[in-house]
């Protein structure tokens, strides 16, 4: 599990995030949600480290991140897992390479061991065949279930996901986010997945964080938005016509 206590991040005279506090479950897939420019990426980038905020903590497994020094900072990056935007491979390396790349860096195993337990990733994500060719080579689909092979290549406690359906066509992003789902399940993996990808938040939204100008807004579950009587998170969620014709559906169905 993930806690984060009183977080507030500025830049220069400007606040964008102002005392967020929230739980981030292990074995569930947390959805942090909000408009471009809510402050939803300065989080998650807080989270993980890439920003360090002015004031809070943050929780993992009880242990304060904030407060860390180098080392103990660098092995717990080892319990991490990242999903970045655009899959951010490595084009000079084959998609076998690409998810090797953790295991040489962090680990002290043997090229054979490495490489047996990236072949197990890639067969998890359900990628055969594509071991030896270059990201330029496989789909944008496929490119990011190599991401997210990589990602869980450590055996990571903890799973950041940044706009992982960016750029996919409806279909193929319903299969990144069956395959997170089942992942975060199977593994027991705190996920935390920032998204504005209403299918992702009505399918596989367990735990959601609504951020709304910097502030938490609103927490709960995809079948709780609808009852949420927060005027911003349903207007977000519901903006198209379809999503609306599904709050419809949903309200008459009793969710």
């Amino acid at each position: 599990m993930i806690e984060i206590k009183n977080i507030n991040k500025s830049f220069e005279d400007k606040q964008v995030l102002f005392d967020i506090s929230a739980h981030f479950q292990a074995g569930k897939t947390n959805l942090i949600i909000g408009q471009s420019g809510s402050g939803k990426t300065v989080l998650l980038k807080s989270i993980v480290g890439l920003r360090t905020p002015e004031t809070g903590e943050i929780l993992y497994d009880g242990r304060n991140s904030l407060a860390m020094n180098n080392k103990q900072m660098k092995e717990l990056r080892k319990e991490i897992g990242m999903l970045f935007q655009g899959a951010a491979l490595f084009d000079s390396e084959t998609v076998l390479g690409n998810v090797m790349f953790p295991l040489r860096m962090h680990t002290s195993w043997s090229y054979q061991e490495c490489k047996e337990r990236a072949e197990f990733c890639l067969e998890r994500v359900n990628l055969r065949g594509v071991n030896d060719l270059y990201p330029s080579e496989i789909s944008g689909g496929m490119q990011k279930r190599v991401a997210i092979a990589r990602a869980i290549a450590l055996n990571p406690k903890y799973l950041f996901c940044d706009e992982p359906n960016s750029g996919l066509d409806p279909k193929t992003s319903l299969v990144i986010d069956e395959l997170l789902s089942d992942i975060t399940h199977e593994y027991n993996i705190t996920t935390i997945i920032n998204t504005h990808d209403m299918n992702s938040v009505l399918g596989i939204g367990e735990n959601i964080i609504f951020i709304n100008k910097g502030h938490k807004a609103w927490e709960g579950t995809s079948k709780d938005i609808t009852s949420s009587g927060n005027q911003a998170l349903e207007d977000f969620v519901f903006a198209t016509p379809l999503f609306k014709d599904v709050k419809q559906y949903l309200v008459s169905q009793g969710r």
